[in-house]
């Protein structure tokens, strides 16, 4: 093989592999998310509507998360966040919630943030946005639709539900997967997630898939520029023939 092709062959490979790269950062854009994704049915948890500000040039200035009517959440409590002003929407439910207080006929079923002055969302920059929920109904998800509005008066629905094959949609929605709870003792907030101080990861490892693609993305890249150098210095170390 002589020199011009192994060159070629080099670039080729980088420029293949920088496709590559590219591509799975695409697929895994920055949308609303909650964090973490799971908790356990019956039981308390503390989320986090992580917003990320996508924009080039325009500001987040409100967003709105709406909470299912058909498997609605008893408890709503959301944690001031320096900035904004938070308001909630009751709806009347058309199957009361049972406690052992007595039947909740009204639930809360939407927040919305409004940022004021300095604190909106600029680009390049996310918030987060606490709330704590409970007891968690016995179904499989929650499908959080949120809404993000822009200093631009542009809307960004994230409302997409989940694909039935599991493909991540266009403008996905937050999504909470509820689990059977263990043990049975669901009178208190006993996840992970629920005993975390705001703003601690802990509770978020594993909830961005995007992050382990990105990184097998720059693992490939790195593996065939390192094939391509050693072909390229084999090639040279030949006699011409």
């Amino acid at each position: 093989m002589n020199r011009s092709l192994v060159r070629r062959a080099a670039v080729v490979s980088a420029a293949v592999t920088a496709a590559a790269v590219l591509g799975l950062a695409g697929a895994a854009s920055a949308h609303v998310t909650v964090n973490p994704n799971t908790a356990a049915q019956g039981g308390y948890t503390k989320v986090s509507f992580r917003v990320p500000n996508e924009s080039d040039s325009a500001s987040t200035t409100k967003v709105e998360v709406n909470l299912p009517t058909g498997t609605p959440v008893a408890s709503v409590s959301l944690k001031p966040l320096p900035g904004w002003t938070a308001t909630t929407v009751k709806s009347k439910l058309a199957t009361p919630i049972k406690t052992d207080d007595g039947e909740i006929t009204e639930a809360i079923t939407k927040i919305t943030w409004t940022a004021g002055a300095g604190a909106d969302i600029k680009p390049g920059q996310f918030q987060e946005f606490d709330v704590s929920l409970g007891p968690l109904p016995s179904a499989d998800q929650l499908v959080l639709k949120t809404l993000q509005t822009y200093s631009d008066g542009s809307i960004t629905r994230w409302i997409d539900e989940p694909s039935s094959d599991g493909s991540e949609p266009e403008h996905p929605a937050p999504v909470l997967k509820l689990t059977a709870a263990k043990g049975g003792d669901t009178a208190a907030p006993t996840s992970a997630a629920a005993a975390a101080p705001a703003g601690d990861d802990s509770a978020d490892e594993g909830s961005d898939p995007g992050l382990g693609w990105g990184i097998a993305g720059l693992v490939l890249g790195v593996i065939a520029l390192a094939l391509a150098v050693l072909a390229y210095r084999r090639a040279g170390q030949r006699p011409a023939a």
